[in-house]
């Protein structure tokens, strides 16, 4: 018997929209906008797939799949940050109990931003970013921090569509 897989996504600017609807096509998955899905509607499904953007340490929605039970659920965040150089445990424990630390996926995408599109209330949080990454020595900046300042009030894009390789090896390996 075929399991039933949902995607399901908060995305402010576009990024987690476009991965979710990869991962939705590649595993023949259902496709919702998390605002779009009633909580007792996640029961339906074997294998829950949720994808929030990263915003000042939060996973946008992700309350949708944290107060609701989730048999199998896999994560998956995009964020600006390079995962491969990125330590997201303070993220993922702030937003997730231990218990469902234990039992989640965690999958970690890159996005992109165009300033131009950004609301106000990023627009101030990333240029409170840039004064904090200034006031560092440069001496104590990381290459991330070195790359921010040279994209900050561009737009800039690093979706792959390759990145969500591991997530379906993972889904189909369940």
């Amino acid at each position: 018997m075929p399991r039933k897989i949902l995607v399901t996504y908060t995305s402010k600017y576009g990024s987690t929209r476009k991965y979710a609807e990869w991962i939705a096509s590649a595993l023949s998955a259902d496709l919702f906008d998390a605002q779009r899905i009633e909580p007792k509607a996640l029961s339906q499904y074997d294998v829950i797939i949720y994808g929030g953007g990263l915003y000042a340490g939060g996973i946008a929605g992700v309350k949708l799949v944290t107060q609701n039970s989730c048999e199998n659920l896999i994560v998956f965040t995009v964020g600006l940050a390079d995962p491969n150089t990125t330590d997201y445990s303070a993220i993922l424990n702030k937003n997730f109990t231990p218990e469902l630390l234990a039992k989640t996926k965690f999958f970690h995408l890159r996005g992109g931003i165009d300033y131009k599109k950004l609301g106000p209330i990023h627009k101030v949080m990333m240029a409170m970013m840039k004064g904090m990454i200034q006031r560092k020595p440069e001496s104590e900046r990381e290459p991330e921090d070195k790359e921010f300042l040279n994209t900050y009030n561009s737009k800039v894009n690093f979706e792959d569509r390759q990145t969500i390789d591991s997530v379906i090896t993972y889904v189909n390996d369940l």
